[in-house]
């Protein structure tokens, strides 16, 4: 059963580590509210994580959730600390990246600059907004164990904390998908045109903004972009591969290949498929 998530209430600098993760540029030669989800048009642009159990998701949902995992690893944070911004951001905005919300409230988590998260601005930049939702939670002694629901209360202070209680089971099957438990489980498709070769600076730029800045020198661009992105981790590699794919069309990426599996932007809704000429193993290929 796919569930879709569009049709729930709303409420109104770190490096890729050394031996983990580095970009380097190179030529190639030639239940409850789990059942809502809003409907996402085959035709147009969308995006599906499959932890288990297929959760449809809006573009800039699953940009922002890929984002959430990787500042989450970047922490290295559990993926149960994922779960609980998940089911809190759910609730807050719809995992969306509101410019308003109750009172002085912004951003994907509705945190208030008046309550003391930070500059407004900051807030609406969700590499900052997930920084600062993890920063809190790490102090919650034994979030771990506890309830997501209260977990991601304790760091929230809603007034009806119980509201995140309906999100759990979407926000597990997510993070399962988004933190790599789950391989080639996060794919998009979009009918948008997009460049003929992806932007390498503005991708390195987003990359080290979410994981923290590169630890290898770039090569120079050539007449082929193509990027190489080592990593470290089996699901370090798969967050950093859904990252890249729910970016594409914001970079222009076209082909995604880690781990015996290619994306491409070309093939629409078919997601990953078995790509028996995959780049070196922990290594992602980007074009």
């Amino acid at each position: 059963m796919q569930v879709r998530s569009d049709d729930v209430p709303k409420r109104r600098s770190r490096p890729l580590r050394a031996a983990a993760i580095s970009i380097v540029l190179v030529v190639l030669a030639a239940g409850g509210a789990f059942l809502f989800y809003h409907h996402v048009t085959v035709t147009g642009s969308g995006c599906e994580a499959d932890g288990g159990q297929a959760v449809g998701l809006d573009t800039e949902q699953a940009a922002i959730a890929a984002t959430i995992a990787g500042v989450a690893d970047e922490r290295r944070l559990p993926s149960g600390a994922v779960t609980i911004a998940y089911a809190a951001a759910m609730q807050e905005s719809h995992l969306h990246n509101l410019h308003y919300g109750d009172l002085d409230s912004v951003g994907v988590f509705q945190q208030r600059p008046s309550q003391g998260w930070g500059p407004a601005r900051k807030l609406e930049n969700p590499v900052y907004a997930a920084t600062k939702f993890f920063h809190a939670l790490s102090s919650v002694q034994g979030y771990q164990t506890m309830p997501v629901y209260q977990a991601a209360q304790a760091v929230q202070h809603s007034a009806d904390g119980s509201a995140y209680m309906q999100y759990q089971r979407m926000a597990t099957e997510m993070a399962s998908a988004f933190t790599g438990q789950r391989q080639h489980a996060v794919y998009c498709w979009s009918t948008a045109d997009r460049p003929r070769h992806p932007n390498v600076a503005a991708i390195t730029q987003g990359l080290a903004g979410t994981f923290g800045p590169a630890t290898a020198e770039l090569g120079r661009p050539a007449q082929h972009h193509t990027m190489l992105v080592p990593v470290g981790r089996p699901k370090l590699g798969w967050t950093v591969a859904s990252w890249l794919v729910t970016h594409a069309s914001t970079y222009g990426i076209h082909q995604v290949r880690f781990g015996g599996y290619q994306w491409r932007a070309a093939a629409g809704t078919k997601g990953w498929v078995r790509d028996a000429g995959a780049p070196p193993a922990g290594t992602i290929q980007v074009s």
